[in-house]
């Protein structure tokens, strides 16, 4: 795995696994339900990724929104290429809702609702935090 999947905590926080995609739920959370998605090669910019991962990319993105819909009822879906600290090509995937969310005792507000999230706002999780969540979380991936 590149250094990026490692940073985000892969193993632990694999949601689902694709040939060229992983879905991590992401260890700092702006708001509950917060993800990565990554590609699993070495590249560093979006153009270095072969066709087939763009083909795939579909298929994880229409598999992630309705599990999080389930899960967060969001009421926006951002996605944020960002690529300024971990090099390897991902984005970072914010449910987006008014209010506050909660599950597993674990309970995020969108602070940032209705504008920019604040991601210098996320809730840091604790090693058995994210085992709820990506327990929470997996089980409602529905392959497309």
């Amino acid at each position: 795995m590149n250094e990026t999947i490692l940073r985000f905590g892969y193993p632990e926080t694999l949601i689902a696994r694709y040939d060229h995609w992983l879905v991590l739920l992401r260890p700092d959370q702006p708001t509950l339900g917060s993800l990565v998605i990554a590609s699993v090669s070495e590249a560093r910019r979006l153009s270095e990724l072969p066709p087939a991962a763009f083909a795939e990319l579909g298929r994880v993105i229409a598999d992630t929104e309705p599990a999080l819909l389930g899960a967060v009822r969001y009421d926006k879906l951002n996605y944020l290429m960002l690529m300024m600290v971990d090099p390897h090509v991902h984005w970072h995937v914010i449910p987006r809702y008014a209010g506050e969310r909660e599950t597993e005792g674990i309970r995020i507000r969108d602070s940032g609702w209705p504008k920019i999230p604040q991601l210098g706002e996320a809730l840091s999780l604790t090693p058995e935090q994210i085992g709820a969540l990506r327990d929470w979380l997996s089980p409602r991936w529905r392959r497309s």
